[in-house]
């Protein structure tokens, strides 16, 4: 593993930099990296951005967008900039698999690899890691990074600011999750003073829907939601010929379990969606239930305790009877 020193020294020149985060990047994802592209380029380092695939409308407006490169769009110039590279920082995501096809490249590459994440289980593919589970989003992590590792407080700016805000904000569930702590309080402070406008960062991410996506919304609550009040759980589904109804786009999903939590007494919710290869499953749940564990063990996953998502290639029916049938091994846990 490469030393903190060593690193510094490396960063103290010109190099030819890729930030890449994983596939249908969140606004951590984009936060984070975002905001280190704007502190990396102060210091007239070659920057690009490469994300394995598109992401959210919602998250276009952050400083440096215009700079990103999306690996499916532009696959072999993606190619160059990675295999050119000679440090790959590698954001919010700990496994190469999280990239998709990317992985191979990055895997394969000679550039030192630097790791800022805050999930569990790391693989070790890095040169230098920057990592904490009870960090609340890798953009709190950038901040620590650069501030407190790198010494260049001074450096964080109003671009940089608004972007580790906006990944803040968004991975904490606007700062209502357990591991939103007295510093992370601090670092929002922090950067607000740097420049982030918090109530316009708010209104970006949060009210920026489409006619399309609240009425998609409106189904999934008015057809696809059922409560099993025996479990403290909410299940909201939705079949693909509902996302093709309503023309459902990248990003027109997010937050939708987070309404099956909403409702009182809930402990556990899912939000089981039907894509065109695969069914795709995400989990949130409150206190110390561990929705991560249900995700990795029966469906491919993995993620936080209280934040997790899965896959699975069964049929959407076939996932929902396997995840009721789960619930009575957490009877304890959903219903203390």
């Amino acid at each position: 593993m490469l030393d903190l020193a060593s690193l510094t020294e490396l960063l103290a020149q010109p190099q030819k930099i890729v930030i890449t985060t994983h596939h249908k990047p969140d606004g951590d994802a984009m936060g984070s990296s975002l905001g280190l592209y704007n502190y990396l380029i102060q210091q007239g380092h070659h920057v690009k951005v490469i994300t394995p695939t598109d992401y959210p409308e919602f998250l276009s407006w952050m400083p440096g967008n215009e700079e990103v490169i999306i690996y499916t769009d532009h696959t072999e110039a993606a190619a160059t900039l990675i295999a050119d590279a000679g440090m790959i920082f590698c954001l919010d995501f700990n496994a190469l698999g999280r990239i998709n096809e990317m992985g191979a490249l990055v895997g394969e590459s000679g550039a030192i690899k630097v790791m800022i994440d805050h999930h569990l289980e790391p693989e070790d593919f890095d040169d230098y890691r920057h990592w904490d589970i009870n960090a609340c989003a890798t953009a709190q992590l950038v901040y620590t990074f650069i501030t407190g590792q790198l010494n260049h407080k001074e450096l964080i700016n109003k671009d940089v600011a608004t972007c580790l805000y906006t990944g803040i904000m968004t991975d904490s569930a606007s700062f209502s999750l357990p591991n939103t702590t007295p510093e992370v309080h601090r670092i929002i402070a922090d950067l607000m003073e740097a420049g982030a406008v918090n109530w316009r960062i708010n209104d970006l991410v949060y009210n920026n829907s489409s006619e399309s996506r609240l009425r998609f919304l409106g189904a999934c609550l008015a057809n696809g939601l059922e409560v099993l009040y025996d479990y403290n759980t909410a299940i909201i589904s939705a079949n693909k010929q509902t996302l093709e109804k309503y023309k459902v786009i990248t990003g027109d999903t997010e937050g939708i379990v987070n309404y099956a939590l909403s409702i009182s007494g809930i402990r556990l919710a899912a939000f089981i969606v039907e894509r065109s290869d695969k069914v795709k499953l995400s989990l949130r749940s409150r206190g110390e239930f561990p929705a991560n564990e249900i995700c990795k063990k029966y469906f491919s996953g993995g993620g936080h305790r209280n934040a997790a998502g899965g896959v699975s290639t069964d049929s959407l029916d076939q996932v929902i009877n396997q995840f009721k049938s789960i619930l009575p091994e957490y009877k304890k846990l959903l219903i203390q």
